[in-house]
């Protein structure tokens, strides 16, 4: 895949809210970079100067998202309505990037406690990533771009976060049971082809989805239209847009930081359900007396400070790191839309969307990019039937209000 086929983020400026010719937001620059700097001093001193680290990956991470306009939502809808596949050739040249570097790292290659992405195959998988890959297109935005939205100041999607949360703690709760139904233990395609032959095997299978996107492109008869001059790279850097293909490489790299410095792969959701479980409990409900929260990870998450998990403080830097690519941009904040329908669809697009990461152990980043980067026969399944759900999802929006 070159860069004229991924093609740039200029020609979709408009869905990260770039615009040409505007000066910074210097309040929405100061804020990101001050409330960066103290995040980054609380959790240095309260936990570890590794958490500091993991903060300034979440802010790369979130600003990447913007000036890529690298949104999973819109890039599976432009591909399913208008043939236009370069935003998900870009999301499979992320995995097959940080492929490279997850597969040898997790299986043997790596430090020490190196875990990648790797989850059971069964009815929780399957029913999760559908109603996840619905919801994502009723919502608006998959758990990594409700995050980058919020942050570029967008009021709709804090409607969507909160039902987000509210699905997953909902999934949290019900997840024991639904790991009771039919399935099987994870898959590491590793352990049946090894690492060069999983590289190989699934290196493979992003090409040969690549071509089929360009083929569709062609029967659809999709013309993308020449990439226009932005600047020089450096003030594309700062301000953007980028090239999808910059974006993709910078996410690999990225989630690869995070493998070796967090010990997994890049998440989002877990952290909402961490939230939206403190938050019960502060209202009065004992969630330590549901199962998933008397697991190792969740009794420990629950019991320790919100700081304490990579996961939300990746999340907070994710947000600050968009909020700051904005204003560099100037397109901080947007005009808020909130009729009825648009209200409706974010709460059903967050609740789904919560609910089926529970379910299916993550979301676009979680269980898409860090499962099939890792090696997962997971990520695989994930991908198909959520990418089912956005075509159902797609056929709902225009109930919603939604124009495309």
């Amino acid at each position: 895949m070159t860069d004229a086929s991924l093609a740039t983020g200029a020609e979709q400026a408009s869905s990260s809210g770039h615009s040409s010719g505007r000066a910074a937001d210097r309040p929405a620059v100061l804020f990101a970079l001050v409330a960066l700097g103290l995040l980054a001093l609380l959790t240095g001193f309260e936990v570890s100067a590794q958490m500091a680290a993991l903060l300034f990956v979440g802010a790369a991470l979130g600003f990447v998202l913007l000036h890529g306009a690298f949104g999973f939502t819109a890039g599976w809808r432009n591909l399913i309505l208008r043939g236009d596949g370069r935003g998900f050739r870009a999301q499979l040249l992320a995995i097959g990037l940080a492929m490279l570097g997850f597969i040898p790292l997790i299986n043997g290659y790596g430090p020490d406690g190196i875990i990648g992405a790797v989850a059971p195959v069964g009815t929780s998988l399957v029913l999760g990533s559908f109603l996840f890959g619905l919801g994502m297109q009723l919502g608006n935005g998959c758990g990594s771009g409700t995050l980058f939205t919020l942050g570029g100041g967008s009021g709709r999607m804090a409607v969507t976060l909160i039902f987000f949360i509210i699905g997953s703690v909902i999934g949290s709760i019900h997840l024991p049971w639904w790991l009771q139904q039919p399935g099987w233990n994870p898959v590491n395609l590793a352990d049946t082809f090894g690492i060069f032959g999983t590289l190989a095997v699934q290196g493979a299978a992003l090409a040969g989805l690549a071509w089929l996107t360009l083929r569709y492109q062609a029967i659809r008869n999709f013309q993308p239209a020449a990439a226009r001059a932005s600047g020089s790279s450096r003030d594309r850097f700062f301000s953007g847009p980028w090239p999808f293909v910059w974006a993709a490489a910078a996410l690999a790299i990225l989630d690869i930081a995070t493998l070796v410095i967090a010990g997994h792969p890049w998440t989002i959701t877990y952290g909402f359900a961490l939230w939206g479980a403190k938050g019960a409990q502060a209202l009065g409900f004992d969630m330590a007396g549901f199962e998933f929260w008397q697991w190792a990870k969740g009794k420990a998450a629950l019991e320790n400070s919100v700081f304490a998990d990579v996961t939300s403080v990746m999340n907070m830097g994710l947000v600050l790191g968009a909020m700051l690519a904005a204003g560099l941009a100037g397109s901080f904040a947007k005009p808020l839309n909130l009729s009825p329908r648009f209200l409706l669809a974010a709460i059903i697009g967050g609740l789904l969307m919560g609910y089926g990461a529970r379910l299916s152990f993550g979301c676009n980043i979680g269980a898409f990019l860090g499962g099939i980067a890792s090696g997962s026969l997971h990520g695989w399944i994930w991908f198909v039937f959520a990418f089912a759900g956005t075509m159902v999802g797609i056929k709902l929006r225009p109930a919603f209000g939604f124009g495309d």
